[in-house]
C-alpha cells in the first residue's frame, strides 16, 4: 500500500477505530488494515481503539494487535468492560457484590475497580453487568434474571445483536440482552458501549483531541455513536453493514465518510465524503455518475468507480428522506450502473 502524505486522515488530530469488522474479524486481521495502521503510526498520527467487545481486557486486545502486527498499546484501548466497571465503582460502595454475565475480561475489570465479581443472585448482588462472553447459557442469564427482579441494577456493556466472524455475523450481547430483556418485560438501567458517546469522549479526553474521526463498520453503533458525541465518522465495508443499511439509514445513522477500508483513510476528504445536498433535492452528479429521483425510486446512469455511485445514491435518497422503499426501486439506466446495483445487492 502506498499511502499518500495527504489524505482524509490529516484533518483530524485523532483517529478513533473500531476493532471487530475494521481492523480484525475474530483474530484474523483484515487485508489492508495492517499496512494502513502502519503508515498512519508513521504518519505520526494519533490513535485509539474503542471496542464494545467485552471479552478481552485492553492489554490483550493491544497484544492481540500486535501479534497482528499492527503497533497498538494498552493506553490506546478503551473497551466496554473498562467503562462499565469504572461506572460501576462511581455508583457502588467499595466492596459492593456484582453479579457478572460474561467473560473472565469482565470479571477482571469489576475486581480491579475494587467491587465483588460473583455468580448466583443468592449473593444478593447491588448490581449485574451484562457483556458477551462465548460461554454465557441459560444458567448464567437465569441468575441475572433473579437479580434483577430482587432490585440490582441492570447495566449493558453494550447491545450490539451481532458478532462479524469469517463466516458471517453471529450473535452478540445484545441478542442475550434481548433475552434478559423478554424475561423482564423492561430495559437495561445502562447500556455503555457503543452508541452511547462514553468510549469515544473518553479517547478524545485522554489525548485532548479537539477534532477526532470514528471509523467503524456498523451504523447502529459506531456511526450512531459518532453522531451522538458530534464526531465526524468514516464507514467501512469490510463488517457488518452494506450498501443496503447505508442507503436506508436513518439521519442518527448517516456518516459523513464512506470506504471500502481504512485505506480510505488516505485518500482526499472530498473522494470518500458522502456530499451533503439540500432537503428535496432531485439528483446530483459527480464521478461520472448522475442519480435522479423518479417518483418513489432512484436511477442511477453513467459510469465511474463503484463506491463514488453508492455515495451519490446515499446523498440523493438522503436528502429526499425516502425512507426503507428505494432500496428496491433503483434502477440502472446505463451497463455500469446495473453492474454497480448487482455489485452492491440494490435494486429489485
Amino acid at each position: 500500500m502506498n499511502a499518500p502524505t495527504a489524505g482524509l486522515h490529516t484533518g483530524y488530530d485523532l483517529v478513533i477505530l473500531d476493532l471487530d469488522g475494521v481492523v480484525y474479524l475474530v483474530d484474523h486481521p483484515i487485508p489492508s488494515a495492517v499496512d494502513a495502521i502502519t503508515h498512519l503510526h508513521r504518519a505520526g498520527q494519533r490513535l485509539a481503539y474503542a471496542t464494545n467487545n467485552a471479552s478481552r481486557r485492553a492489554a490483550e486486545v493491544a497484544t492481540l494487535l500486535r501479534g497482528m502486527g499492527v503497533e497498538a498499546l494498552e493506553s490506546e484501548v478503551l473497551t466496554s468492560a473498562q467503562a462499565s466497571a469504572t461506572l460501576l465503582a462511581e455508583r457502588l460502595p467499595a466492596g459492593s457484590p456484582v453479579l457478572v454475565v460474561g467473560a473472565d475480561a469482565l470479571r477482571a475489570e469489576i475486581r480491579d475497580v475494587g467491587l465483588r465479581p460473583v455468580a448466583s443472585a443468592t449473593e444478593r448482588p447491588a448490581a449485574v453487568v451484562q457483556g458477551y462472553g462465548p460461554q454465557v447459557g441459560w444458567t448464567e442469564l437465569a441468575e441475572a434474571a433473579l437479580a434483577i427482579r430482587a432490585g440490582a441494577m441492570w447495566v449493558a456493556t453494550n447491545t450490539d445483536r451481532t458478532l462479524p466472524t469469517p463466516r458471517g455475523p453471529v450473535p452478540g450481547n445484545g441478542a442475550m440482552v434481548a433475552a434478559l430483556r423478554t424475561a423482564l418485560d423492561r430495559e437495561p438501567d445502562l447500556v455503555v458501549g457503543k452508541p452511547e458517546p462514553t468510549l469515544f469522549e473518553t479517547a478524545a479526553a485522554r489525548v485532548g483531541a479537539r477534532r477526532p474521526i470514528v471509523v467503524g463498520d456498523r451504523l447502529d453503533t459506531d456511526i450512531a455513536g459518532a453522531r451522538r458525541s458530534g464526531m465526524d465518522s468514516l464507514v467501512v465495508l469490510t463488517g457488518v453493514s452494506g450498501a443496503r443499511d447505508l442507503v436506508t439509514a436513518p439521519p442518527e445513522r448517516r456518516p459523513t465518510h464512506l470506504a471500502t477500508d481504512l485505506s480510505g483513510l488516505f485518500e482526499k476528504d472530498e473522494a470518500v465524503r458522502v456530499p451533503q445536498l439540500p432537503d428535496g433535492a432531485g439528483g446530483a452528479e459527480a464521478g461520472g455518475w448522475r442519480v435522479t429521483r423518479q417518483g418513489v425510486g432512484v436511477e442511477l446512469t453513467g459510469t465511474g468507480e463503484p463506491l463514488a455511485a453508492l455515495r451519490l445514491l446515499c446523498a440523493v435518497i438522503w436528502a429526499g428522506d425516502m425512507g426503507e422503499s428505494p432500496a428496491g426501486n433503483l434502477a440502472g439506466a446505463s451497463p455500469a450502473a446495473a453492474d454497480v446495483l448487482r455489485r452492491f445487492g440494490l435494486g429489485g
